[in-house]
């Protein structure tokens, strides 16, 4: 419930923060708010529960390990990185089709909690931090998630460092451009990049 509660005040305070424009494309009354976001994959991190109906025995709560892999009763080591949930419920009833005499009961896999897809927000902002939101984010709401950009911040030399293996990867983002009155397509496309878990938002 904790993190129920934090995820839609993060979610609320980032719609507080961002410009009329880009709310402009939020869904109308009535519409379903989840049906916008894109679908969570699972991270290293996360917690997912798995449940397989009519075995109890089988009932697990797992932490996804650094290298995304859990492991599950009769079946084994499973890859979950990048995965969706759906994706893992077909391999484990595959890695179950052996023990059961007829049809595998149906199984069930729910993150948790999402305490993988995490991000930070450092610099120029009202509240830097770190950041678990339990679903995507682009570069913009992360900046309006930690507060938004404080009076002297540099929107035009934002940049993302992302690890990516062995080395660290630094991607130049302009957000004075989106933010300005009547931005253009281009303008709103260098602001709208999805931050990947592990990523750091610097606003000088």
């Amino acid at each position: 419930m904790r993190g129920t509660i934090r995820t839609a005040m993060l979610a609320a305070t980032a719609m507080a923060a961002l410009p009329a424009f880009f709310l402009a494309a939020a869904p109308a009354a009535g519409q379903s708010a989840a049906a916008t976001l894109k679908p969570y994959r699972i991270n290293p991190g996360d917690e997912i529960e798995i449940y397989v109906w009519g075995d109890e025995r089988l009932q697990r709560v797992l932490k996804v390990l650094p290298d995304g892999s859990v492991s599950f009763p009769l079946v084994g080591r499973i890859d979950a990185l990048n995965k969706l949930p759906t994706d893992l419920e077909g391999v484990i009833v595959k890695g179950l089709a052996d023990q059961y005499r007829n049809s595998v009961p149906r199984v069930t896999v729910s993150v948790k909690n999402p305490s993988g897809l995490s991000f930070s927000v450092a610099g120029k902002v009202r509240s830097p931090g770190s950041f678990t939101p339990g679903h995507y984010m682009n570069v913009l709401e992360a900046v309006s998630v930690a507060g938004g950009p404080t009076e002297f911040a540099d929107l035009g030399r934002v940049k993302i460092y992302r690890k990516n293996g062995a080395q660290i990867q630094v991607i130049d983002v302009r957000l004075d451009t989106a933010m300005k009155g009547n931005p253009s397509n281009a303008d709103l496309q260098g602001a709208i990049i999805e931050l990947q878990s592990g990523d750091t938002v610097v606003v000088p």
